[in-house]
């Protein structure tokens, strides 16, 4: 696939005179944020703020009557369970209500699936075990909403049960005693894009300011909601929620609080993957942390992860932390297998499909959404992967802007057990002789959607520029829109007509390209000399003795680290011949 083959569209320029009303901000930050619809004072100034301010906790549909419930339960010491979910969201969500409901005296635990034996969800068989052993309420994060069966057994075996989720609703909700989502029609909450992380920390916010206006008598200490906010940072942005709104506050605070470094488990996370607090971006969250988390539930025991994020202290962290690192390893190594099993089966398949469908006895299940997000990547092509199992078989589903996903299941909600997730990214259970007929179905679908429709990425490009612009200044000028992520992509920059200086494949494997370019002398503004500039391709590598002359590249004005000297780069994400 030649490099050219993504679609560049480049923002139009703001008014001139739109400018004017904010004289203390960079003119190219603000033309990024109109570019990405933020038009008035009020969001320019509520998205830059340094703090940043929370919405309002008792404004989400069913916060009165769950904290009324919780702190019921917990005043008559009943036994509370917080079942989770396995991957970083669920994980992160489930610590924040363990730590705040152990601060309030609870008598509380916590209860993470295996992703293998009890899938994705509410089990039916872990109910019961909950119910024998004594629970009686029970308190759901990032999972349950699409629970029917599961929350009504619940119900029948004596508990009391609270639904806390941000995953899209179906045609019916659960009948828990209470559900959070921010998503749910009824629900007046003024951001509804929370992650299951941010959907515990309002519960954790709710229930620890009424605590603090009536402290329970059982309150064993005072927990500050600040405290929570390195957890719900990690979730929020582990799960590729949009980095705006709410999340973008949630996500800046907490990664001051990261970088702090207070968490032990966090400490020797950072420790045993060599990186540095007071470093920690988005970027090493979802690049280097949040993989580690995540090993656990994909082919270990999710518990491990929880394990650490709860650990008291450095000692009984380090050796946690350690077990993540293996698991990552042998995750990187199942997924390279996996990916490489499924490319193969697509590639002998229907000639250009508007959506693969892989089937395998031993693809791991914790393991095929990865492998179903690298096909994304580089067919871009919705993607489902399955597990085949008797009787039932485990799928993720991984796919493109123009093909809702889970839109998709719904439609086909008859052939399915279980099944859940966003417009990009699912996951489902489904009888395995209802397999064949569930593909066909999707393929159809997707044929019906998707036709007439050219399947290219698109680039959004937020800035045109001459390289003479690029700056130390520009750099920290576009820092200020950070933490950048999902939603809140670092500014992509264009430059046309530069001139390749020098190119060379780069990495142990030659994977990288690393390119010096200059800009054209008749391209150099005000008489300035044209300078060179190095530039990274990452995962480019191939293209070596393949570029013309004369690029234009879309691109990150980045900062390169190395050998305690830093400088500007430009990390290239795509690559045209010169117009």
């Amino acid at each position: 696939m030649p490099l050219w083959r993504r679609r560049w569209q480049i923002a139009p320029a703001a008014p001139p005179a739109w400018f004017e009303h904010y004289p203390d901000t960079h003119p190219r930050v603000l033309q990024v944020l109109y570019n990405r619809g933020m038009t008035t004072p009020e969001t320019i100034q509520a998205f830059l703020a340094e703090e940043g301010a929370f919405e309002n906790p008792w404004s989400m549909a069913g916060m009165h009557e769950a904290v009324f419930l919780i702190r019921q339960v917990v005043s008559r010491n009943l036994p509370i369970a917080v079942y989770g979910d396995y991957d970083a969201d669920g994980i992160t969500a489930t610590a924040i209500l363990v730590e705040t409901l152990q601060a309030l005296g609870a008598q509380v635990r916590a209860y993470i699936p295996d992703r293998v034996e009890e899938g994705y969800g509410l089990n039916l068989e872990a109910l019961q075990t909950l119910a024998t052993e004594g629970t009686r309420l029970l308190i759901t994060v990032d999972c349950g909403i699409r629970s029917l069966e599961e929350v009504a057994l619940a119900r029948r075996l004596g508990l009391q049960v609270i639904v806390t989720d941000h995953h899209h609703v179906g045609a019916a909700l659960p009948a828990a005693d209470v559900i959070l989502n921010p998503r749910r029609p009824e629900c007046s909450y003024p951001f509804p894009d929370l992650a299951g992380a941010g959907v515990a920390f309002k519960l954790a916010q709710a229930l620890l300011r009424a605590n603090r206006q009536a402290p329970l008598p059982s309150t064993r200490r005072e927990l500050p909601e600040e405290d929570l906010l390195d957890l719900a940072a990690l979730g929020t942005i582990a799960d590729m929620v949009p980095l705006l709104g709410e999340n973008h506050v949630i996500a800046r605070q907490g990664l001051r609080k990261i970088n702090e470094a207070r968490r032990p488990g966090l400490a020797a996370l950072m420790q045993i993957a060599n990186t540095q607090p007071g470093k920690i971006t988005a970027a090493t969250i979802g690049f280097v942390l949040a993989p580690r988390l995540n090993a656990a539930g994909r082919i270990g025991e999710a518990s491990l992860a929880f394990d650490l994020l709860v650990a008291p202290d450095l000692s009984s962290s380090l050796p946690l932390a350690q077990g993540l690192e293996q698991l990552n390893r042998a995750r990187q190594d199942l997924t390279t297998q996996v990916q490489e099993a499924t490319r193969a089966m697509v590639l002998q398949g229907e000639d250009n499909p508007p959506l693969f469908f892989a089937v395998a006895e031993d693809f791991p299940s914790g393991i095929i959404g990865l492998a179903a997000g690298r096909l994304v990547e580089e067919f871009y092509r919705p993607v489902v992967v399955v597990e085949r199992g008797e009787p039932f078989s485990r799928g993720s589903a991984r796919s493109i802007p123009e093909f809702h996903i889970t839109q998709a299941l719904d439609t086909m909600a008859d052939l399915l057990e279980r099944y859940g997730g966003h417009a990009a990214a699912a996951g489902f259970t489904v009888r395995t002789e209802n397999l064949p007929e569930l593909q066909a179905r999707l393929l159809a679908l997707a044929r019906e959607q998707l036709e007439g429709v050219t399947l290219t990425p698109t680039l959004h490009i937020d800035l045109e520029m001459p390289l003479t612009e690029l700056s130390w200044e520009l750099h920290q000028a576009l820092a200020v829109m950070a933490p950048f992520g999902y939603g809140n992509p670092e500014p992509l920059l264009v430059t046309r007509g530069l001139r390749i200086l020098d190119a060379r494949s780069v990495g142990s494997d030659g994977r990288h390209l690393k390119l010096t370019v200059t800009a054209n002398g008749n391209s150099a503004r005000n008489g300035d000399s044209p300078r060179p500039w190095d530039a990274i391709a990452f995962r480019q590598g191939e293209w070596l003795g393949r570029l013309p002359a004369t690029v234009d590249l879309a691109y990150n004005l980045a900062l390169n680290e190395w050998n305690g000297r830093a400088t500007l780069q430009l990390r290239v994400q795509d690559i045209h011949p010169a117009e």
